[in-house]
This record gives C-alpha cells, structure tokens and sequence, in this order.
C-alpha cells in the first residue's frame, strides 16, 4: 500500500496528511509555546541586576535549536512510512524541517516543497491531493499535543 503525505509546517504547529488507497488521515503536532519564548530585549527592571542574571544569546538560541530539532523528530516520525512527501510553509520552518528529513535520510522521497500562507486543513489535504494528482479522500483528523 502506498502511502502519500504533506506537511504544512511553521515553528509552533505541523498538519500532517496521511492519504492511502482506502483513507486519509489529518495528525496535528504541536510545538510548545513556552520553549520558544524570548525574553523581551531591552526590558529594564526597577532593581539593578548582576552580569550572572542574564542569559548568553548563544545559549537560548542552543536550547531553541535543541527543541525545534526535537519537534521536527516529533513530525518525521509521522512520515516515517510515507513514500512520497510534499512540504509546505509559510516561513524559514519548511526549509529547517527539509534540511533535518535530509539528515535522516529522508530526502529521496520529497516530492515537492513550497511556500503557502495559513491554510485550513481541507485547504491542506486538497492541495497536497493536487501536487500529488490524487483524488478526494475522506479525512479522519487527530490532534497530538507535545508533552
């Protein structure tokens, strides 16, 4: 059984689309908020603050990386048997996510990547359908948050 999917991807959300001969499947992974979170630069406190209170630019930038890289895991592991994949985004994250597949020898079977503002999730399996010249499915959609 073949199996074709998409991805619709930025660095807070992934939709994924699963779509066999006999079903289509919509996963939503969930990145978490608070870990990409930064603080506001130039933000000035009432009390004086030591060299030690502050965080090196590097070193939040390594944990974001560290946690991106472990979400972009997270939504391979949904494409894992997929035999086709088409990636799309509005943003630096598709190309991030493509780049991470790469690493995981993974790249053979991207069929397409493109850039598409938000869409909703028909609007998402109707346009990977499109790329992919397959016919409309019948979709089933779970939600998977991160934890």
């Amino acid at each position: 059984m073949t199996i074709n999917a998409g991805v619709w991807i930025d660095h807070h959300k992934a939709v994924v689309v699963l779509i066999t001969d006999k079903r289509e499947d919509i996963l939503h992974i969930m990145s978490d908020p608070d870990e990409l979170a930064r603080s506001p630069g130039g933000a000035q406190g009432k009390r004086s603050y030591t060299p030690n209170d502050f965080v090196a630019e590097d070193k939040r930038e390594r944990k974001t990386t560290i946690h991106l890289n472990k979400y972009y895991d997270d939504v391979i592991a949904c494409l894992r048997d997929a035999d086709v994949i088409v990636v799309l985004g509005p943003g630096e994250a598709k190309g991030e996510f493509t780049n991470r597949m790469e690493g995981q020898k993974l790249k053979g079977r991207i069929a397409h990547v493109g850039a598409v503002d938000k869409m909703t999730d028909g609007e998402i399996a109707a346009h990977v359908r499109q790329l992919l010249g397959i016919g409309h499915q019948r979709a089933r959609s779970t939600e998977a948050q991160r934890t």
